[in-house]
């Protein structure tokens, strides 16, 4: 890359760390609440998740202009622009809780779409001003950030509103207030970000291939179905556990403690797993990635016992993981800085656009495919199958073929 300079790129690794493990707390406290809150405001309770798939959705529809943002003005502005939707997001949404209007909690929630759809180029903006070497270790250290995230998030969830009497759906305005705070935090942190903007290309000087051709080159293409694969799959099992493991006569506690599990799963391997790719390369993590989402699969089709449960959620964390982050590695090594804009908002709108699906799909497969809540979780998980042997075919044909500078 053209800005390679490691130690410039370990200090921008420090600032984005930090962002992802306390800005992007918002998005895990979030989650946590808003099918509940949802679920309160909604006048027909099949509603009640209506408000994570908006804000995933506000993700997909944001990533595209958002990029275009990041290659003109540079990265700081972007994920300003990301902190200010959040901000405004989060201020709708404890608006909506004040006039209990669910139409208005979506509207907050698809903006908050567009902080998530930021923190989602955190990964790419580790990579700019990273040697090759150092590369794949500078966003598998952004994605470790993701770890802190899922630890604080939901203990600001029990410490704001976890001991409360108050049943109303007030209970979880000091969580948005919250949100509110943590963005704003997120703009005097960026202050510290040091990434210089792309530069700028004469009229007459080649911008680079068009989305066509981009798409069109195998290591790309490759990368984009395997980012697709492992984060929609992910996505389509996790939002499903909870009703699972309650279907299956578990406790509230039990689904929790599953789904923490899983989450760490997600995010602690990113301490070695850039140093994996190192040492074994990039397409073999991607590979392993791939079957240890099998095998999640079968863990969770051969028993509905909690220590199932909790083998399969872990096992999908994982294999999301070195998924995500070697399609993510993959990616940033193909495409040239005139290229960068267009190819990651592109990514990213089929990533967040392939996760909107699953996440829509998710409750209709566990709840009406079955008579049984036994019978759902089993249609979950047998979905991810056409899936995995796409991405797994395509990832074996690239490695198949001879490697020239254009693959």
């Amino acid at each position: 890359m053209e800005y390679a300079d490691d130690s410039r790129a370990r200090r921008n690794v420090a600032v984005l760390v930090l962002a992802q493990a306390f800005l992007g707390s918002q998005i895990t406290m979030i989650f946590v609440i808003g099918g509940l809150a949802g679920q309160q405001l909604a006048s027909n309770v099949c509603l009640a998740t209506l408000p994570i798939s908006m804000i995933v959705f506000g993700s997909m529809t944001t990533a595209p202009w958002l990029s275009g943002i990041m290659q003109r003005f540079g990265r700081r502005t972007g994920f300003l622009v990301g902190s200010t939707g959040g901000l405004i997001g989060a201020a709708i949404c404890a608006w909506a809780l004040t006039l209990e209007s669910f139409t208005l909690f979506l509207l907050g929630s698809y903006l908050t779409g567009i902080y998530m759809s930021a923190q989602g180029f955190y990964r790419f903006a580790a990579a700019d001003t990273a040697s090759d070497t150092f590369r794949p270790k500078a966003i598998s250290y952004v994605m470790a950030g993701g770890l802190l995230s899922a630890i604080i998030g939901p203990q600001l969830v029990g410490y704001l509103s976890g001991n409360t009497p108050d049943a109303t759906v007030m209970r979880f305005f000091p969580i948005y207030i919250a949100a509110i705070a943590l963005n704003v935090m997120g703009m005097m942190l960026f202050a510290f970000l040091d990434i210089p903007r792309p530069a700028r290309s004469a009229e007459t000087t080649d911008r680079g291939r068009s989305i066509g051709e981009l798409l069109r080159t195998p290591r790309i293409a490759v990368a984009v179905i395997c980012a697709m694969v492992s984060y929609a799959l992910m996505n389509l099992v996790m939002t499903s556990t909870p009703l699972a493991v309650v279907g299956c006569g578990f406790a509230v506690a039990d689904a929790s403690n599953v789904v923490t599990g899983h989450v760490l799963a997600m995010f602690a391997p990113s301490f070695f797993t850039g140093h994996l790719i190192v040492r074994f390369g990039v397409e073999r993590i991607m590979g392993l990635g791939l079957l240890i989402l099998g095998a999640a699969g079968a863990v969770a089709l051969s028993g509905v016992e909690l220590g199932h449960f909790f083998v399969a959620l872990i096992l999908l964390g994982l294999g999301w993981n070195f998924g995500f982050i070697g399609a993510t590695t993959m990616l940033a090594g193909a495409h040239t800085p005139q290229e960068r804009g267009r190819m990651q908002g592109i990514n990213d709108l089929l990533v967040f656009g392939g996760v909107t699906v699953a996440s829509l799909s998710s409750g209709g497969l566990m709840n009406c495919s079955g008579g049984t809540p036994q019978e759902g979780w089993a249609a979950v998980n047998i979905a991810m199958v056409p899936f995995l042997v796409l991405a797994g075919a395509a990832l074996i044909w690239l490695m198949m073929r001879p490697r020239t500078s254009a693959a």
